[in-house]
Parts: C-alpha cells; sequence; structure tokens
C-alpha cells in the first residue's frame, strides 16, 4: 500500500498562505483606490459644472437687475403694486359718509316731537365707532313750553335705533351684484308699497344681473343702440314676473317679507316657500344680516303670527335696554341746555348740543342696501337730501333779559 509523505515543513505551508493573502489584500485595495479616485473625478466634474453655471446664473441676475433699475418709472410701478396688494384693506376700511342723508329721518323725529338742526357735523375718522354731533332745537310751542320732554324721548329713543343689510338673491338663493338692484325712485325715497311693504326692482337683463346666465349677452344693433333679442329677453326672464321701469326690464324683489303669499307646510317645486323659521326660497328676495322672522301657529285661527327680531344690529351703541339713561351710556351725550326764541313768530324752543355714537358697520363699504331704522319703525335708504332739508333751520336766538317765559327754567325734566 503506497503512503504520501508531506516533506513540506508546517511552517513553509504557513508562509505560502500569508503571501497568497497578502495579494489578495493589496488587488482589493488597488480596486476600491481606482473606484475612489474615479468617484472624486466624477464630483469634481459635477462641482465644475454647477460652478458654471452658478456663474452664468450669477452674470444674469445682475444683467437683469441693471435693466429693471434703470427702468425709469420703477418706483411709480412699485407704489401702484403696493397699493394693489393694499386694495382688499382699503376696501375694509372704506366708508359711506353719503349714508347720514338715510340716517336723519330715521334718527331725528319729526310731528308732534318736532327738533331740527342749525349745525351738523360728521366724524368718521375717530379711531372707533363714528360720531354724529349737532345744535339742535326741540319745538316746545305747545304747554308745558320748556318741560324738557322732547329732548328726553329723544334721548330714550336711542335704544330703539336698528340697522339692516344684506343682499339680493334670486329664486335659487344666488346673490345679485349690487348694481343691478334699484332701491329708490326719482325722489330719493324708498321704493314701498302701501300694503306690501318695502321692495326693490332688479333689472334682471342687464349684462351680469341675471347670475343663472352668463356676464356677455347676444344682442342686437350696434355698439351704440345694443338691443337684446326677444328670444334672449324670454330666456333670462324665465320663471319671473317682469313689468317695465324708465324702458327696462325688471323684476320686483320684496324685501318685506309676503308671509301670507309665501308660507306653506311644505315646499311645492316652482312656487315661492317660507317656513316658519323664516326659510324663504322659490322666489327672488332679500337676506337680511340683521332681521330674523319667525311664524307662530294660531290653532284656533287657522293661521300663523309672524314677529320679527333685529337684536345684534344696534345703530347706536351702548343702549342695551330702554330704561338706560345718559348716565348709563346710551349713546348720546348732551352737553349743554337752554331756551330760546326762533323764527318769525319768535317761537320759544328748547336749544340743545348732542353728539350721538353711530355703530361703525352703518357706514362700512362692504355693508349693501343698508337702511336705517328709527324707533318706531320709520325707515329709509335714500341718500338724497331731498327729504332732510326741512330738518334744518337757523339756531335759535339767546333769551333777552326781560323775556320771563323764555328765562323760566321751570317746567319738569
Amino acid at each position: 500500500m503506497a503512503r504520501e509523505i508531506n516533506l513540506v515543513p508546517d511552517v513553509k505551508s504557513e508562509m505560502i498562505k500569508a503571501l497568497k493573502l497578502r495579494n489578495i489584500t493589496f488587488f482589493i485595495c488597488i480596486i476600491v483606490a481606482s473606484v475612489s479616485l474615479a468617484a472624486i473625478l466624477i464630483s469634481a466634474g459635477i462641482a465644475a459644472g454647477q460652478q458654471a453655471v452658478a456663474d452664468g446664473k450669477k452674470e444674469t441676475l445682475t444683467l437683469l437687475s441693471s435693466k429693471i433699475n434703470s427702468y425709469s418709472d420703477l418706483n411709480d410701478f412699485l407704489t401702484i403694486e403696493d397699493q394693489l396688494n393694499n386694495l382688499s384693506a382699503i376696501s375694509n376700511n372704506k366708508k359711506l359718509l353719503s349714508r347720514t342723508f338715510a340716517l336723519l329721518p330715521a334718527l331725528i323725529p319729526t310731528g308732534a316731537n318736532t327738533i331740527t338742526i342749525s349745525e351738523l357735523n360728521v366724524n368718521l375718522s375717530t379711531g372707533g365707532d363714528p360720531t354724529i354731533s349737532f345744535d339742535a332745537q326741540a319745538n316746545a310751542g305747545e304747554p308745558p313750553y320748556i318741560d324738557y320732554a322732547v329732548l328726553e324721548s329723544f334721548k330714550k329713543s336711542m335704544t330703539y335705533m336698528r340697522y339692516d343689510y344684506g343682499t339680493y338673491v334670486d329664486k335659487e338663493g344666488n346673490d345679485i351684484p349690487a348694481y343691478c338692484i334699484v332701491e329708490t325712485g326719482a325722489d330719493g325715497s324708498v321704493l314701498s308699497d302701501q300694503e306690501k311693504g318695502y321692495y326693490a326692482l332688479w333689472l334682471i337683463t342687464g349684462d351680469g344681473c341675471n347670475p343663472a346666465y352668463e356676464t356677455e349677452v347676444s344682442e342686437e344693433g350696434s355698439d351704440e343702440n345694443r338691443v337684446l333679442t326677444a328670444a334672449r329677453v324670454a330666456e333670462i326672464t324665465r320663471g319671473y314676473e317682469t313689468e317695465q321701469y324708465e324702458g327696462q326690464t325688471v323684476v320686483r324683489i320684496w324685501r318685506t317679507p309676503q308671509f301670507n303669499d309665501w308660507y306653506k307646510e311644505s315646499k311645492v317645486e316652482g312656487q315661492p316657500y317660507m317656513s316658519v323659521d323664516g326659510e324663504i326660497s322659490g322666489v327672488a328676495h332679500f337676506e337680511s344680516e340683521c332681521i330674523s322672522y319667525i311664524g307662530a301657529k294660531d290653532a284656533a285661527k287657522n293661521s300663523i303670527t309672524w314677529a320679527s327680531a333685529n337684536d345684534g344690529c344696534r345703530l347706536v351703541p351702548g343702549s342695551e335696554n330702554i330704561e338706560s339713561t345718559i348716565e348709563a351710556n346710551n349713546g348720546i351725550t348732551i352737553s349743554n341746555s337752554s331756551n330760546g326764541r326762533i323764527g318769525d313768530s319768535n317761537e320759544l324752543v328748547l336749544r340743545f348740543s348732542a353728539t350721538i355714537t353711530i355703530n361703525s358697520e352703518y357706514y362700512n363699504f362692504n355693508n349693501k342696501h343698508m337702511l336705517a331704522i328709527g324707533p318706531k319703525g320709520r325707515y329709509n335708504v335714500t341718500d338724497s337730501y331731498a327729504q332732510i332739508q326741512n330738518m334744518f333751520e337757523e339756531r335759535a336766538l339767546d333769551c333777552e333779559s326781560n323775556d320771563i317765559a323764555c328765562n323760566n327754567t321751570n317746567g319738569g325734566n
């Protein structure tokens, strides 16, 4: 039997293994070094390319900056751009001074308790709520003459002052643009019906006036004398009862709800609807931001009794209850009062100076279709001064020393 004899010593064998391991290690190191060098070269190439691109962009920006700075109207452009960005804030802060004309007929009493104004000042820039200051005289031409009854009644009436605003909507509930609504007649007075209440006229065929149709409408005739086709008018006014107003097709929209005509226990397709909760649909109407309506069923009479509420829109802030006095801040301050004579008849009157705080929401430009409501339901939405011209009169004269009636301050408070 053959035998194999290992003549290589163990030390020699270990050395051969070590040499093989060294060679493999050197080979791996060479490969790793080559890969690292390649990665470094690639990274350097990318960095150089990025720097070249950055330098190119910087040069472009420098050139553009030079061109912009050389623009002669740059400052004007930046100013206009800044103002455009502030349009929203400007609109929110805009006040309508002309609403004072609508306010006075509701604020100043006429009739038995007459007050006339000799000087008026409206301050919209107080930083808070606007104020109305005026010198006035209360008519005390009837016994007991100077008893301050007219002035006291006027002060207490501040509690009842309200305002209302909102949006006119079509029968689908879409907002109708304010420029499409006519609320006053030729004399500046609010449009009203003695039996049905207050209303407005919707210029339904005007451009963009019917939210259910495109702003641009097909028309016949020249640009100077454009006329809607009869078919287009019929299409735009479909579902509405129309009438003519100053040569235009209009729809009457009631601001005062027509409770008896609109109320139904359930909705009927194509008919006006008003629930006992005040929900209105199926008819063009006014969506009030202040006044809510509610109905109560009277089983005995088989009818609905309707009531309205307007507690959130007080025209004169601070007047929280009807028993409030001037000391309790009911929105009016009387700075002085005295007797005087006025007119050709030398009538005896009570002179006084007053300052009334008005809720800033009343003058807010963004609150559309504003209505001032007096203590006895006096309404006015006109910007015309025609209705207030009789409220102004020259200031009463001082009492002469020998005028006993005028100098008498007795008579109650």
